[in-house]
C-alpha cells in the first residue's frame, strides 16, 4: 500500500511525484512509463520513489484517486449554496471543462485505466455516478425535475460532459465556447423536442 507521509516535507515530495506520473502517464503512456522518468520529471532520487510507492501500479491508481477526489471537491465547492438544478447543472459542467482543461491528461490517464485495472476505471465513474444520483433524486423530489430514472439520467449528463470536454479540450486545448455551453443546457433542460414543454409542465413531470 502506498505510504502516507506524516511530514508537510514528505507530503510535498509525494505529491511531486504525483504530478510528474500525471504528466509522464498522460504523453507516454502506462505500459511505455517508467518509474526512472517518474523520478527524474519530479527532481527525486529513484530510491525516493519506494519511500511512498511499492511500484509503478501502485503511483497510477493512487494519482487516479487523487484526480477523482480533485475534481468532486472542487465540484462540490463551486455549487455550495445553490439550490436551482439548472444552475448547479451550469456551475458543475463550468468547473469538469476547467479542471480538464488544468489537467489535459486526466483524459488518458483514466482510459488507460480501463487497461491497467478495471475495478479503478469502475470505481472512478460509479463514484461520481453516486453523488450525482444523489444530486437529480433531490431535485426529482422537490419537483425542479421531471421523475426519470436517476441513474441513467446521471451517466447520460457524465456522457455529455466527456464528449464535450473530448471535443474541446482535449482536441483543441480549449473550454468549450459559452454558446456550446447554453445549447448543453438548453438540450439537457428540453431535450430533442422541437416542442418543449412549458415551465408548468415540466414541474409536473409532463
Amino acid at each position: 500500500m502506498p505510504s502516507q507521509p506524516s511530514t508537510p516535507r514528505g507530503q510535498q515530495t509525494r505529491q511531486k511525484l504525483l504530478d510528474a506520473a500525471e504528466v509522464v502517464f498522460g504523453e507516454t503512456g502506462y505500459e511505455r512509463a517508467g518509474i526512472v522518468e517518474i523520478t527524474q520529471r519530479a527532481g527525486v532520487a529513484q530510491g525516493t520513489f519506494y519511500t511512498y510507492f511499492p511500484d509503478k501500479k501502485a503511483i497510477f491508481i493512487e494519482l487516479v484517486k487523487e484526480l477523482s477526489h480533485r475534481l468532486r471537491r472542487e465540484i462540490a465547492i463551486a455549487v455550495e449554496g445553490l439550490t436551482d438544478r439548472i444552475e448547479m447543472e451550469r456551475v458543475g459542467f463550468r468547473v469538469f471543462f476547467t479542471f480538464a482543461h488544468q489537467h489535459r491528461n486526466l483524459y488518458k490517464i483514466v482510459r488507460q485505466a480501463e487497461f491497467v485495472d478495471e475495478d479503478l476505471f469502475r470505481w472512478y465513474y460509479r463514484l461520481l455516478a453516486e453523488g450525482y444520483v444523489r444530486g437529480l433524486s433531490q431535485a426529482m423530489d422537490v419537483g425542479q425535475l421531471r421523475r426519470l430514472d436517476p441513474e441513467c439520467l446521471a451517466y447520460c449528463l457524465m456522457g455529455i460532459a466527456d464528449f464535450l470536454g473530448m471535443r474541446w479540450v482535449l482536441w483543441n486545448d480549449e473550454r468549450p465556447p459559452e454558446a456550446v455551453v447554453e445549447s448543453m443546457l438548453a438540450f439537457i433542460r428540453h431535450g430533442m423536442d422541437s416542442h418543449p414543454p412549458t415551465q408548468g409542465q415540466e414541474t409536473q413531470g409532463g
